[in-house]
């Protein structure tokens, strides 16, 4: 038994020096990185504009890729792709961590309309969540400006928005959803 415990001991020991150091990500990097962000997605990722996504809130891991696809051209968006170029895998950690750490603002929207669509949206809720906050890789809808959501579920029908877990849907989902 003594020399199961040493081997155990050794074997501990010898992992602890294999394990490569993980940085955690920078919430203060992130923030003053943020500064090239707040004009179009606002001031601690609260957009005022239904142009542009909240990103307060939203799940790192979503924002971690988003920001992944942008830069590797496989999300067609000019800007987002001129803002993304640039980034390092910190840099893009660091906003996220900065961003899924700030506090969601609602985004307003008609509350008759959204209590006529609750029904429609459980088809939703097994990636986003029950209460649409998101999980990992899936992304926060609640707090979303209902008008960009609009906008993305539309392109995501038409084709011009690309991601492996939307395009899996039936085409009638997105009609499904936009008729709420």
């Amino acid at each position: 038994m003594d020399s199961f415990k040493k081997y155990l001991s050794l074997a501990v020991l010898l992992i602890s020096f294999c394990v490569q150091p993980v940085s955690a990500a920078d919430i203060k990097a992130g923030a003053q990185k943020a500064a090239m962000c707040l004009g179009c997605h606002g001031q601690n990722g609260n957009s005022s504009n239904a142009q542009w996504p909240n990103l307060a809130g939203q799940q790192a891991t979503y924002i971690v890729n988003q920001l992944k696809a942008f830069k590797s051209g496989d999300r067609n968006n000019p800007m987002m792709q001129s803002m993304a170029a640039n980034l390092s895998d910190d840099d893009m950690n660091n906003l996220a961590a900065y961003f899924s750490s700030q506090k969601t603002a609602s985004a307003g929207g008609d509350q008759a309309l959204a209590q006529s669509g609750k029904a429609k949206a459980g088809m939703c809720f097994g990636c986003h969540g029950t209460s649409a906050e998101g999980k990992g890789q899936f992304p926060r809808l609640a707090g979303q400006h209902p008008d960009y959501l609009t906008s993305q579920l539309k392109s995501f029908k038409e084709g011009s928005r690309k991601s492996g877990p939307m395009q899996a849907l039936p085409p009638a989902w997105p009609q499904k959803i936009l008729t709420l």
